[in-house]
């Protein structure tokens, strides 16, 4: 059986995407720092070459015994309709598949056409890369079988011209946010960060925190573990969710005033979420 990662998927901070017509680089990824494996057929693959990629996708993840999940091409495209027929049979064969990212999310349908043709158990994270996509984005939160949403920042800025600063950025980077927010599912994954300069993926991974998305992707091992300390909970967080739920408990969980319910639903989600990740040990 294939061994999942040690990170779960809802909660996970950094998503390494690799080109899946490098099968090469397949083993080394599943063995880094990431929280969780994309295996791309989409816009990493030559059109001419997906057949032989989604094959080498499907036999690794058949006989590696490790987990990942793939990104798929668009509803919209002929190779969607190959992509969903070979992984339902490499899932109900067994295989590691651990859920799709289905590219240029548009619609809720999209998502719930991919997970019915997908066999109705595989998680579906929709990657929204338009704008079309991000004014739909509360009712594809809302699809049957959607998992989490994405941002396609680079995809999204060539369809809308927007430029890459903060500013132009934080618009649908908040919509996803809320979308999430409203459909009952965990917070939303960034867009990667282009380059190698570690000061600027930090300072990049620290907006996606305080935007309120709790994942990132990324293009390279290196940047994993910038990715996965920043968007951690910190050690003054911590003790602060600490310090307050033990003083909630001490004055018999009374509420004072409408500052406490927001304060404990952040203590709890800092503990919840450092309590999985193995920052605190669980009591």
């Amino acid at each position: 059986m294939p061994t999942p990662r040690g990170v779960d998927a809802q909660i996970a901070r950094s998503w390494l995407l690799v080109n899946a017509g490098r099968p090469d680089d397949f083993e080394p990824a599943a063995r880094s720092r990431a929280d969780q494996v994309i295996l791309d057929v989409e816009d990493a693959v030559d059109p001419a070459n997906k057949a032989e990629a989604r094959r080498g996708v499907v036999d690794w993840l058949e006989t590696s015994g490790h987990t990942a999940w793939v990104r798929i091409n668009d509803r919209t495209t002929s190779f969607w309709e190959d992509d969903v027929r070979e992984l339902a049979h490499a899932a109900a064969a067994g295989s590691g598949l651990a859920g799709v990212m289905l590219a240029k999310t548009e619609a809720p349908e999209h998502v719930t056409e991919t997970f019915d043709r997908l066999g109705g158990s595989l998680p579906v994270i929709a990657l929204v890369e338009s704008a079309l996509g991000i004014e739909e984005s509360v009712r594809i939160a809302r699809a049957r079988g959607a998992f989490r949403l994405a941002f396609g920042s680079g995809d999204y800025r060539r369809d809308t011209g927007t430029a890459a600063d903060d500013l132009a950025m934080a618009y649908p980077r908040s919509r996803l946010v809320v979308a999430s927010r409203i459909g009952g599912l965990p917070g939303p994954i960034d867009g990667p960060t282009v380059g190698s300069s570690h000061a600027v993926l930090r300072e990049q991974s620290a907006l996606t925190v305080a935007l309120g998305l709790t994942g990132k992707l990324c293009l390279q091992t290196e940047q994993v573990p910038v990715i996965n300390e920043v968007i951690s909970p910190t050690q003054s967080d911590i003790a602060w969710a600490q310090d307050f739920l033990a003083d909630f408990e001490a004055r018999g969980r009374v509420v004072r005033d409408g500052s406490d319910l927001p304060r404990l639903g952040r203590a709890r989600k800092i503990m919840n979420l450092a309590t999985a990740l193995g920052i605190v040990p669980s009591s």
